[in-house]
């Protein structure tokens, strides 16, 4: 390497540290920004093509290394609709090419951020603090089905109501009911017989008005919960068990409940009405429910105080009815449950670890309203960044992969930059120095050119 060759190299020299400088400069004012991924630098040597024994220190390139690869710190915000990943991947964002009649348009191409301090603008749209607009799939309030994907948009219309169909039931029956009466067995009343002592009751009976006391006192109460019509009435559905036969070897019985539930409830001198839902519940020896057979059993036109709630399916599952001893020879109700709700409107928004936002609504009930859109790529390191916060896909990153896998996602916080700045002040100080040697080398080459004048006048 001659002199001109040193001071070349030189100048290579200042624009490499020159070009690391503006990396750190920009990892230091970056250092407070949402899901912002440092840039380092890294130095490539470049040699001219010689033999072993003539080969120099040539001139340096600078090129810079992404660190998405590296977590940030996550931090509380507190603001529900905010979110971090920990552990691999990107939130999946477009950006706002335009407005048409009031609403944005999107512009259809998929960046990826880190940068997840979301909120709901006016349009109902969640948008970063960058102004990318999160997309995934929307799901349907009441089914729960995929409504399509895109940019997610949160409904702020009402959550209509959903009418009760089933009735998750379990329960254990006492071998020896304790009632008010004193008898075990319900039997005949005098308004008539109101059991299934068998199978199952073409036209189930009913409890007449004037066996209701008669009634109640033989049998035992089974809970009570609130299920919803069609409109969303709440109706309250009450049910008893009475006992209705004892197991006897020689008459072929076993021991066998009926339930009922309270179809027209008692107010004022008006006493109210039972009905029989029409099928025998047999128990072996061992207190294990031998009829009627599967999990779940219809209650067709199940009707309180004129409410018709329709079909609903009393679900009991392997093993939700039993009948084992009791000290207080009373029901003990394991587990009492419905699926309807009332109408309601959305009072507040949350981020699950699996990436669903859900709504909770003022009847109570939270719904899942958007999957959120995540990707993870083979090579994140090699993405393109671009402005916001966002990246682009390249040849070296490869495609997209969606999902989670294993990542999950934190509610109500963000993933801070993952700069040093310690470090960066660390860099700081190399990169002047090696700023200041190339710039020694510069001079020296500039007196040895000049000494090199010198000679020749």
């Amino acid at each position: 390497m001659d002199v001109f060759s040193a001071l070349q190299t030189s100048v290579s020299g200042l624009k490499a540290q020159a070009f690391s400088l503006e990396n750190i400069s920009g990892n230091i004012a970056n250092s407070q920004t949402v899901g912002y991924k440092r840039i380092d630098t890294d130095f490539v040597d470049m040699l001219t093509e010689q033999p072993p024994s003539r080969q120099t220190a040539g001139s340096v390139a600078a090129y810079s290394q992404l660190t998405n690869s590296l977590q940030g710190n996550v931090a509380a915000t507190g603001i529900p609709t905010n979110m971090a990943l920990s552990g691999d991947g990107f939130f999946t964002v477009q950006t706002k090419g335009s407005d048409a009649a009031g609403a944005p348009v999107f512009s259809g191409t998929s960046l990826y951020t880190r940068r997840g301090d979301f909120s709901v603008d006016r349009d109902g749209y969640l948008v970063n603090g960058a102004g990318a607009y999160l997309t995934g799939q929307g799901l349907d309030a009441v089914t729960g089905q995929s409504t399509g994907t895109g940019p997610i948009k949160i409904s702020g219309t009402s959550l209509p109501a959903k009418p009760t169909t089933s009735i998750a039931y379990a329960a254990n029956l006492p071998s020896s009911p304790s009632t008010t009466s004193g008898s075990a067995l319900l039997g005949t009343l005098p308004g008539g017989d109101a059991r299934v002592l068998a199978g199952t009751a073409t036209t189930p009976p009913a409890v007449a008005a004037s066996d209701a006391t008669a009634f109640v006192n033989s049998s035992l109460a089974g809970g009570e919960l609130t299920a919803y019509s069609g409109t969303g009435t709440p109706v309250s559905v009450q049910l008893r068990w009475a006992k209705v036969a004892e197991a006897d070897a020689k008459a072929g019985t076993s021991d066998t409940w009926n339930l009922y539930y309270a179809n027209q409830t008692g107010s004022g001198t008006n006493a109210g009405t039972w009905q029989n839902v029409g099928t025998a519940f047999t128990f072996n020896g061992s207190g294990q429910l031998t009829a009627p057979a599967g999990t779940s059993l219809s209650l067709p036109n199940l009707t309180v105080n004129g409410t018709n709630l329709g079909a609903v399916a009393l679900n009991f599952g392997t093993g939700g009815l039993t009948q084992y001893g009791s000290a207080s020879g009373q029901i003990t109700t394991n587990t009492l449950q419905q699926n309807g709700y009332s109408a309601g409107t959305l009072n507040s928004l949350a981020v699950t670890s699996d990436g669903k936002i859900t709504g909770t609504y003022s009847n109570g009930n939270s719904v899942a309203l958007a999957q959120v859109g995540v990707a993870r790529f083979s090579a994140p390191n090699a993405l393109k960044a671009v402005s916001g916060g966002n990246y682009a896909k390249t040849v070296e990153s490869g495609e997209p992969l969606t999902g989670l896998s294993g990542t999950t996602i934190v509610g109500g916080n963000v993933e801070q930059s993952n700069t040093d700045t310690a470090g960066e002040f660390s860099k700081l100080i190399v990169t002047q120095q090696a700023y200041s040697a190339n710039t020694r080398v510069m001079s020296t080459a500039q007196q040895m050119m000049s000494d090199l004048i010198n000679v020749i006048r």
